[in-house]
C-alpha cells in the first residue's frame, strides 16, 4: 500500500483543477480563472455535495477584519465559475444556487493520480489494483484485499474508501472526495463507516460471484480537442457516421454551419479538412471501401431523406455519382458477396438495394420494417446489421440479416424501452458488435459476443454521450463520438451584428413572447418549456420532464400556450397548456406527427403542419391544416400540399410556410386563398414581427447563413446579418430561435459539439 499523499488534483466532468499552481483544465486546454473565483471553486470542491454558506465563504476568502462588499463580490466570483466551466444557474451541472443559504458543488469530484494524467474519461471498470491501490486524501481510509483478509483503517480526517479485489485486472473502487472535518465531525465517521460496510458489501458480492459488469481495466483516451465534430441527433433522425482506413478516422466537421469530411491519425490530433468536390455540397459519410481506398457520402444539403450517393477517393478530388441512385443510407457490399468489393448496398424506403457496380442497375435485396441507417457487414460477410427507425414512435432498434436467405430478423428485442439501440459495428476479428444505446438520458456504449444477440455488456458510463462507433481494421480498438454539446444565445443588433444574451434566456433552447410583451416562454437544452415574467421573475416548469417540448406558441390572449411535443416512444403532437401550468392537454386524436401550431387572430382556432423528412418521414400526404379548438372541425388549406412549418400572422391575413425541401417561403393571404412565393432561396424558422409587417427567415441552406427580413406583403427582403460571416466565427452552427422583445433575431451558436476518442475492448 502507497502512502497516502493529499491530492494536488481534482477531477470532474471534462475538467480538471491543479490546486497546487491555481490552474483549470478542460480536455487537456487550459481555462482562464481569476484568483479569487478559484478559491471559490477550491472551497466549494473541497466540500463537494455539501451546502458551503455565505458566511463559511466569507470568512475562508475574505476574513472578517476585510471591508468589501461580500454579496457583489461572491456574486461575481460564482458568476466567472459558471461563465469557465460552460454552467448555468438555471440548470446547473456543477455549481447550485441554495437561496439565501450557499452553494453546492452537486458533480462528483475525484482525485487525479499520476498514472490517470492526460486520462479525460474513465469507466467505473477502471485501472489493474497496483494502479488503484492508494486512496487520495491525508489520513484515508483504505480497505485492500490481497490473499489475506483485509483491514479496515478509518480517521477522523478526510475520508476516502477504495476496495481492490485480489483477481488479478480487477479493481472496484468505492470512494468519496476528500471532505474536511467541519461542525460535525461525527457526521464524518458516520458516512466513513457507511463507507466501509458498503465496501465489505462490494467485497463479499466479488467473492461470492456479484461483480460490478466487466471484467477488464477499460480506458477512454481522446483523439481530438477542437470540439467542432458533427454530431448525431435522435430527433432529427441523423446518425452521425466515422469510418477509419486503418490509418485515419474519417469524420464529419462542422464549420460555421457547413459540414465538411475530415481526418484524423488514429493516434490522435487536429482534424484536417479534406478536399471534398463541390458537387458533394454537403457531404455524409456513409462508408469506406473494403480496400480502404473509397469514401461512400451522400450529398445531405437539403433536409429530404433520399439524397445522391456519391464515390470519393480518401484522399479528396474527383467524385463519380452512382448511378441515378436516391437513398439515405448506404454501404459496401462485402468480396464474398461476389463483388470484389465493388458492389454498393443502398436503403431507400423501406427496402434495401444491391448494385453490382457504380454504373449498374440495382436490383431489389431485403425489404426491412422501417427505414434502414447504419448498414455494417460482418467480417466474414455473411451477416448485415442495421437500425431500423420508425418514423412514428421515433424509437430505434437493432436488426438484422443473412446473406443467405435475407430475412430481416430483430436483435435485442425489449432491450430498453422505448427502444433507442443503434450505430453497431464489429470488431475486425468478429469477436465483438459494438452498438449505442439511451436510457435515463445517457446514451452509452454496449457490446454483444461475436454474431450474439443476447446479453450486452456495457463498456461506458457517461459522463458524455458516446455514439457513433468505428472499429480499428486490425486488433480490437474502437473509435466514437462523445458528445459535449455547448452553445449561447445572441441577438442580432440594429447595426448587424450579435450581442450575448446574458440575461436568464441565455441558456434557451427556443424563444417566444406573448403578444403584449410581458411574458415569455422558452424551452431549453432538455426539452422542456418554462415561463416567467418579462424580467426573469415568477419562472415556472409548464410541461413535465417526459415531454420533449420543440416549440411553444401563445395564444392572443396570453392565458395558453399551443406547443409541439414528444412524449417517449410516441409521435410530436400538437397539446395545450395553461400559461399558469397545470395539465398539458392533446388537441389531435390521431397517431401520427403533427407539428408546429399557430393561433388565429381571435384564438379560436390552430394551424398546424407535418414534420418534414429530417423529424420523421411518413409515407402519407403532407398538408396544411387549421382545426377549430371548440369543434374539433379540420379543414385542409387549399394547395397545401408539400408544405410545413405554418406560421400564422397576429392581423390573421397571412399564414407562411416552407416547401418540405425548405427551398422556397410560400405566403398564404386567408381572404383571397392564394398562395404566392417569397423572394429567396430557402428559409428555416420563419417568425412574424408583433405589428405583422415582416416576415423574419434564416436561410439555412446558403453558405453564409443570413438572417433575411422580408416585407409583406410587398416581398421585399433585407438582410439583417451574414451569420457564418460573424464575429462568433468559431460556431459549428447556428439556429434562429425567436425574436426578442423589440422584434430582433435571437440566434443559438452551438460552439462545441464534441470530440472523437478510442478504447481497448482487451
Amino acid at each position: 500500500m502507497r502512502s497516502g499523499k493529499a491530492a494536488s488534483r481534482l477531477a470532474f466532468g471534462l475538467y480538471e483543477v491543479d490546486l497546487s499552481t491555481g490552474e483549470l483544465w478542460r480536455a487537456g486546454r487550459r481555462i482562464k480563472l481569476q484568483s479569487q473565483p478559484f478559491k471559490v471553486l477550491t472551497l466549494l470542491l473541497e466540500h463537494a455535495g455539501e451546502i458551503v454558506t455565505r458566511e463559511e465563504l466569507q470568512f475562508r476568502l475574505w476574513g472578517n477584519d476585510t471591508i468589501v462588499d461580500f454579496d457583489h463580490s461572491l456574486a461575481t466570483a460564482i458568476n466567472k465559475i459558471r461563465e469557465a466551466l460552460r454552467d448555468s444557474a438555471d440548470n446547473p451541472r456543477f455549481v447550485e444556487t441554495l437561496a439565501r443559504r450557499g452553494y453546492r458543488f452537486i458533480a462528483p469530484v475525484n482525485p487525479v493520480t499520476d498514472e490517470h494524467s492526460g486520462t479525460i474519461v474513465e469507466t467505473p471498470e477502471m485501472d489493474s489494483a497496483a494502479d488503484h491501490a492508494t486512496a487520495s486524501g491525508s489520513g484515508a481510509a483504505v480497505m485492500e484485499a490481497p490473499a489475506i483478509p483485509a483491514v479496515v483503517a478509518v480517521h477522523e480526517g478526510p475520508v476516502a474508501v477504495t476496495v481492490v479485489v485480489p483477481a488479478p485486472g480487477s479493481a472496484i473502487p468505492v470512494a468519496i472526495p476528500a471532505v474536511k472535518p467541519r461542525e460535525t465531525p461525527i457526521a464524518v465517521r458516520v458516512a466513513a463507516l457507511a463507507l466501509v460496510v458498503g465496501a465489505v458489501g462490494v467485497l463479499a458480492g466479488y467473492f461470492f460471484g456479484v461483480r460490478a459488469p466487466g471484467n477488464a481495466p477499460v480506458r477512454i483516451s481522446p483523439l481530438t480537442q477542437n470540439g467542432h465534430l458533427a454530431v448525431g441527433s435522435a430527433i432529427t433522425e441523423n446518425f452521425t457516421a466515422s469510418v477509419t482506413d486503418g490509418y485515419r478516422i474519417f469524420v464529419q466537421t462542422l464549420e460555421g454551419g457547413k459540414s465538411t469530411i475530415a481526418t484524423v491519425p488514429i493516434s490522435g490530433g487536429t482534424p484536417v479538412n479534406l478536399s471534398i468536390p463541390n458537387e458533394v455540397t454537403a457531404p455524409t459519410l456513409g462508408d469506406i471501401s473494403p480496400d480502404g481506398s473509397q469514401l461512400l457520402l451522400r450529398n445531405h444539403l437539403s433536409p429530404e431523406s433520399e439524397q445522391p450517393l456519391w464515390v470519393v477517393p480518401v484522399d479528396g478530388g474527383s467524385a463519380l455519382r452512382v448511378g441515378a441512385v436516391l437513398a439515405h443510407d448506404a454501404t459496401w457490399m462485402p468480396s464474398s458477396a461476389g463483388t470484389d468489393g465493388h458492389g454498393i448496398l443502398y436503403a431507400a424506403g423501406n427496402d434495401l438495394y444491391r448494385m453490382q457496380g457504380t454504373s449498374s442497375q440495382p436490383e431489389h435485396y431485403a425489404s426491412v420494417p422501417g427505414r434502414a441507417f447504419w448498414l455494417r457487414w460482418n467480417p466474414a460477410g455473411k451477416l448485415l446489421r442495421f437500425t431500423v427507425l420508425d418514423p412514428i414512435a421515433h424509437t430505434q432498434t437493432l436488426w438484422q440479416l443473412s446473406a443467405g436467405d435475407r430475412t430481416p430478423k430483430p436483435v435485442l428485442t425489449g432491450f430498453s424501452e422505448p427502444a433507442s439501440e443503434c450505430c453497431g459495428v464489429w470488431t475486425a476479428d468478429g469477436r465483438a458488435y459494438v452498438f449505442q444505446s439511451g436510457r435515463g438520458g445517457n446514451t452509452d456504449l454496449w457490446r454483444l459476443s461475436g454474431n450474439s444477440a443476447t446479453n450486452p455488456a456495457r463498456l461506458t458510463y457517461g459522463p458524455l454521450q458516446f455514439q457513433s462507433v468505428v472499429a480499428s481494421r486490425t486488433g480490437e480498438t474502437i473509435y466514437f463520438l462523445g458528445v459535449d454539446t455547448r452553445f449561447e444565445v445572441y441577438r442580432v443588433t440594429a447595426d448587424g451584428a450579435l450581442a450575448a444574451e446574458r440575461g436568464f434566456l441565455g441558456a434557451a433552447d427556443r424563444v417566444a413572447w406573448s403578444r403584449d410583451k410581458q411574458w415569455v416562454a422558452w424551452t431549453d437544452s432538455a426539452g422542456r418549456l418554462w415561463r416567467a415574467a418579462a424580467d426573469g421573475t415568477q419562472k415556472i416548469q409548464l410541461t413535465p420532464d417526459a415531454f420533449n417540448v420543440f416549440m411553444a406558441r401563445w395564444s392572443p390572449d396570453g392565458q395558453r400556450l399551443a406547443i409541439m411535443a414528444k412524449q417517449p416512444g410516441k409521435a410530436w403532437q400538437i397539446y395545450l397548456v395553461a400559461a399558469s401550468g397545470g395539465d398539458v392537454q392533446p388537441v389531435l386524436k390521431e397517431l401520427r406527427n403533427a407539428a408546429d401550431p399557430s393561433w388565429s387572430a381571435d384564438g379560436q382556432s390552430l394551424v398546424y403542419g407535418r414534420v418534414n423528412d429530417a423529424l420523421g418521414k411518413e409515407s402519407s400526404e403532407r398538408t396544411l391544416d387549421i382545426v377549430n379548438l371548440k369543434t374539433g372541425k379540420i379543414e385542409v388549406i387549399p394547395g397545401s400540399d408539400g408544405l410545413f412549418s405554418p406560421r400564422w400572422s397576429p392581423d390573421g391575413r397571412y399564414i407562411a410556410a416552407l416547401t418540405l425541401d425548405q427551398r422556397q417561403v410560400r405566403l398564404y393571404d386567408v381572404a383571397a386563398k392564394t398562395w404566392k412565393t417569397l423572394p429567396g432561396d430557402s428559409g428555416a424558422d420563419p417568425a412574424w414581427s408583433s405589428d405583422s409587417r415582416y416576415l423574419y427567415v434564416h436561410r439555412s441552406l446558403d453558405p453564409s447563413q443570413p438572417i433575411d427580413r422580408i416585407a409583406i406583403p410587398g416581398g421585399q427582403m433585407q438582410e439583417l446579418i451574414k451569420l457564418a460571416g460573424s464575429s462568433e466565427g468559431d460556431a459549428v452552427d447556428y439556429v434562429f430561435v425567436g425574436l426578442t422583445q423589440d422584434d430582433m433575431p435571437l440566434i443559438r451558436a452551438r460552439t462545441y459539439t464534441g470530440n472523437m476518442y478510442s478504447m481497448q475492448l482487451k
